[in-house]
């Protein structure tokens, strides 16, 4: 029965997280219970693709999640073919019996059968994303950094993974500006020079000044691709605002937490506040923001449009996990593409359209992401070299 109650704490949460009643610490206990095993994140995944939960998602809304705990129990104790008794109960307790149901599946032999990998031609280890970067300094000069290489200025100290900015503040006119560029298969933090904490994910690149002048707003630019900033309060440096530049879009804050994503070949501009304020401008528009808001920023039509989020699905990334919720695959297979550096091609364009739920960690291998992808949403994969085939 350990087992069992295991379960039913863990479904308990995963209704939670679907009816978006769930608080912080029960999402990362469920972060953390996902990221334990491959059969764990299959179990999620598997539960959230349930065809009965799709068609019945707004009935099953309508209800409490504690209703049915009771009957849920005496059916454990009763039965063994729980996943039978799903189609007869419309309540987010129904959620408890699937899960039950499938911590057998795939504890069983069947699982190994459907998780087999299909052969794999031509093929070269294709390793997960790491901690690395190349920074380049004010004379042009660039400088690689990765794990095991050491680094040291006068302003700044690397140890490969990480770098430091002493924290300093000056009143010269005269900025000195750095680059750090994130490659493919890349992640990186940097601490600036007024103490904000920026965790840059694959292929970015930060503009930045190595100290900051006390008269003056602070300003960076996010040149492209997505970065988490956590702000040093304007109450710390005389009052000074804090502001990110992207393309034609600005965002002020006076002190903190929010993601931006602003790649090069998508047409949006994503910015998510976390906590505090922000205020996102273009040149047509200016918009504020709350906490688990997020502005979308419309390049070709030059707008910004706000919406209420999931603020965990967007800054995931951050924690080592990627947690999509109903996003197309071609989406989900631009992220996979950035962090393993693979190239992606869809056998079958309709593939792309299909909408994907679930939870991957990324330190997972791509043949276990590829695995869980075709017991969810594709028919096959093959890898060829560093690309990946899907139909």
């Amino acid at each position: 029965m350990e087992q069992e109650i295991q379960f039913l704490e863990i479904a308990k949460l995963i209704a939670k997280e679907v009816n978006k009643s769930i608080a912080l610490e029960e999402k990362k206990d469920l972060e953390n219970w996902i990221k334990e095993s491959i059969e764990n994140q299959n179990i999620y995944n598997e539960i959230k693709r349930e065809k009965w939960f799709t068609e019945n998602l707004e009935s099953i809304k309508l209800y409490d999640i504690e209703e049915g705990w009771d009957f849920i129990r005496y059916r454990l104790k009763s039965t063994s073919k729980i996943r039978k008794l799903i189609p007869q109960v419309l309540k987010y307790a129904a959620v408890v019996i699937l899960f039950i149901g499938l911590g057998y599946f795939f504890k069983s032999k069947v699982f190994n059968n459907i998780y087999a990998t299909p052969e794999i031609a031509n093929v070269s280890i294709i390793e997960p994303g790491s901690n690395k970067a190349t920074l380049t300094l004010g004379d042009g000069s660039q400088v690689a950094l990765e794990k095991g290489d050491s680094f040291h200025t006068k302003n700044a100290n690397s140890n490969g993974e990480e770098i430091i900015y002493k924290i300093v503040e000056t009143s010269s006119i005269e900025c000195e500006y750095n680059y750090l560029t994130i490659p493919r298969g890349g992640q990186f933090f940097i601490k600036l020079a007024d103490g904000t904490q920026v965790w840059l994910n694959s292929e970015s690149q930060l503009k930045y000044p190595i100290a900051f002048n006390d008269t003056q707003t602070r300003q960076v630019e996010l040149v492209y691709g997505e970065a988490y900033f956590d702000v040093s309060p304007s109450t710390n440096h005389k009052g000074m605002k804090f502001k990110v530049l992207n393309g034609s879009q600005e965002v002020e804050v006076l002190g903190t937490e929010f993601n931006i994503k602003a790649y090069k070949n998508e047409t949006n501009v994503y910015t998510t506040l976390v906590e505090g304020k922000v205020v996102v401008t273009n040149e047509l528009s200016k918009q504020n923001l709350v906490p688990n808001q997020q502005a979308v920023f419309d390049k070709k039509a030059n707008n910004i449009t706000i919406s209420q989020i999931e603020v965990a699905d967007e800054i995931s990334w951050k924690k080592g996990l990627f947690s999509f919720h109903n996003k197309n695959l071609k989406d989900v297979m631009d992220v996979m593409a950035r962090w393993y550096d693979i190239e992606v091609v869809f056998k079958n364009k309709e593939l792309e359209t299909i909408q994907f739920v679930g939870v991957l960690d990324k330190q997972q291998n791509i043949e276990e992401i590829l695995s869980i992808l075709k017991s969810t949403s594709i028919n096959n994969y093959e890898i060829k070299n560093r690309t990946i085939l899907l139909e």
